[in-house]
C-alpha cells in the first residue's frame, strides 16, 4: 500500500474552495481514495491546519473543529512528534540555514524519514527544496484492481457527512497557507 504524507497546505487547499490549489487538492484526495493510499500526517500538522482554518476561513472555528473531528474519525494516521523529533528538526533547520522551512515542515521531514514515507501531498515549495521527498502528481493513471477503501481517506468522499465542504475564506481573496503555495509544478 502506498503511504503518502499530508501537509497543511494540502489539507487547507482541499478544505477551502477559494484556495488557488483547491481543484488540484480535490483531485489528489480523490485519487488517494480511489487507489486506497494510506495517508499519514503529524499532530503538528493537525495543530497548524486547525489554526490556519480558525484564522483564515469564514467562521473558522467551525470548519477547524470539523477538521479535528475528521482526524479523530480516522481521516489519516497521525504520528505524534516526540522530544527527539523536535531536537532532530531543530538540527535540520540549523543545517539548512539557507532554506525557509517552518518548524512544522522540519518536523514533517523528520517523521517522514523515520517512517520511510517518501511521498507527500503538499503545495509547499519547502517539500520540493528539501530534496528527499517526492510530491504526488495529478496526471498519472489510477491503479488497476479493487481500490475500494473501508476507511475514511478523502474528507466526505469515502464516509458521507464529513465537515469539510463549503468552507470559504474570511477575506475576498483567499490567503495562502504559505507564500510558496502558488507553485504550479507538482
Amino acid at each position: 500500500m502506498r503511504r503518502v504524507f499530508v501537509d497543511t497546505s494540502a489539507f487547507f487547499a482541499h478544505l477551502v474552495a477559494e484556495d488557488t490549489q483547491h481543484a488540484r487538492a480535490r483531485d489528489l484526495f480523490e485519487r488517494a481514495s480511489r487507489e486506497s493510499w494510506s495517508l499519514i500526517s503529524t499532530n503538528a500538522v493537525v495543530w497548524e491546519t486547525y489554526t490556519l482554518l480558525r484564522i483564515r476561513a469564514r467562521n473558522g472555528r467551525e470548519p477547524g473543529l470539523g477538521f479535528l473531528e475528521d482526524i479523530e474519525d480516522g481521516l489519516c494516521d497521525i504520528e505524534r512528534v516526540r522530544h527527539l523529533d523536535e531536537a532532530r528538526a531543530i538540527d535540520l533547520l540549523k543545517q539548512h540555514a539557507d532554506k525557509k522551512y517552518s518548524f512544522c515542515d522540519a518536523l514533517s521531514f523528520v517523521v517522514m524519514e523515520q517512517t520511510g514515507v517518501t511521498e507527500a501531498l503538499a503545495f509547499d515549495d519547502d517539500f520540493r527544496s528539501y530534496g528527499k521527498i517526492r510530491r504526488r502528481q495529478t496526471n498519472k493513471q489510477p491503479a488497476r484492481g479493487n481500490t475500494t477503501s473501508s476507511r475514511r481517506a478523502v474528507f466526505g468522499h469515502v464516509v458521507p457527512g464529513a465537515h469539510t465542504t463549503e468552507v470559504r475564506c474570511k477575506d475576498e481573496k483567499c490567503p495562502e497557507p504559505s507564500a510558496a503555495n502558488a507553485s504550479t509544478s507538482f
